[in-house]
């Protein structure tokens, strides 16, 4: 009701053991109406910068808006959270199962239930990820940028990053898209490890929409200049070896700048690597252990 909170369990299976796995959705709405915004984390459940994400913003009260509603969902992906997995137990993607099924898998049932219970009810969406893979993301917000309220909304973020990017088939973005809302997707750090950096930039981040929304009346300024990206591509490796990065996460690199090496475990060779282009470092493989065609680091370019 106006003026209340409520925090709801949703079931959405059981397993084997008979333990139950649930949704737990916070729900704050203010007196006055207004946009309904997700906060989502745990998607897959290995990326728990999101879910830490969404967690700081209930724990200080955050999510309380002055107008509209706010649904928190912190982990999405229960299975996969506790089982330090980013997937559930048939090896299902929940992000590549939508719009679901209420009879299929544990994946699909979860995205059946977000599609017919959740998306309908919201105008925006932030949906926080990290890299992974041992692969960390700087800071970055990821959307159709030729949609016009998609560009507002990631402006009004303020990430470091804003990268164009297609639609997924099957993911949640998608299927809201589909739907007339507008979910936009945050990555930042890597999966099963906390990057303070990335956690404290999605919070910033996730007020400063509250505040375009009209939703709160104060957010903290960005620290850093966004920079939209439309294109990107990974560096690969050429050889299997030991990966030794020269440049780390988000900094600016040039075409042809040697940017690591990959060396030979037994020191028989040490190969450069050098930037295809002019960009940023957006991402970046933290495994010093590699394989011919594993991705190294991603390239992105300003337009």
């Amino acid at each position: 009701m106006p003026g209340e909170e409520a925090v709801i369990n949703v079931n959405i299976a059981r397993l084997p053991s008979h333990s139950e796995i649930n949704l737990k959705i916070t729900v704050a709405r203010a007196l006055e109406d207004g946009p309904t915004l997700l906060l989502s984390g745990g998607l897959h459940g290995d990326e728990i910068n999101g879910t830490e994400i969404v967690r700081r913003i209930i724990e200080k009260d955050q999510h309380k808006p002055k107008v509209g509603t706010v649904i928190c969902i912190p982990i999405i992906n229960m299975f996969g959270f506790i089982n330090f997995s980013r997937y559930v137990p048939d090896g299902k993607d929940v992000n590549r199962s939508f719009p679901g099924n209420k009879n299929g898998s544990l994946a699909s049932r979860v995205a059946h239930y977000l599609t017919n219970n959740i998306i309908p009810k919201i105008d925006v969406g932030l949906d926080f990820h990290t890299g992974g893979a041992d692969r960390t993301n700087y800071p970055q917000i990821r959307c159709v940028l030729k949609d016009e309220r998609n560009r507002a909304i990631a402006n009004a973020f303020e990430p470091p990053f804003i990268l164009n990017s297609p639609f997924r088939p099957k993911s949640l973005r998608q299927t809201a898209a589909r739907m007339g809302k507008h979910i936009l997707v945050y990555e930042g750090g890597e999966s099963a490890r906390f990057d303070e950096h990335a956690i404290q930039a999605g919070i910033n981040g996730a007020l400063r929409v509250m505040k375009y929304l009209g939703m709160r009346e104060r957010a903290p300024d960005a620290m850093q200049k966004t920079r939209v990206i439309y294109n990107s591509s990974w560096v690969r490796a050429r050889y299997s070896g030991i990966f030794l990065a020269g440049a780390k996460s988000g900094d600016f690199v040039e075409k042809n700048q040697i940017v690591g090496y990959i060396a030979e475990p037994f020191g028989a060779f040490k190969h450069k690597i050098k930037s295809p282009a002019t960009g940023y470092v957006i991402g970046l493989n933290n495994n010093p252990i590699v394989h011919q065609g594993d991705a190294l680091m991603h390239i992105g370019v300003q337009k």
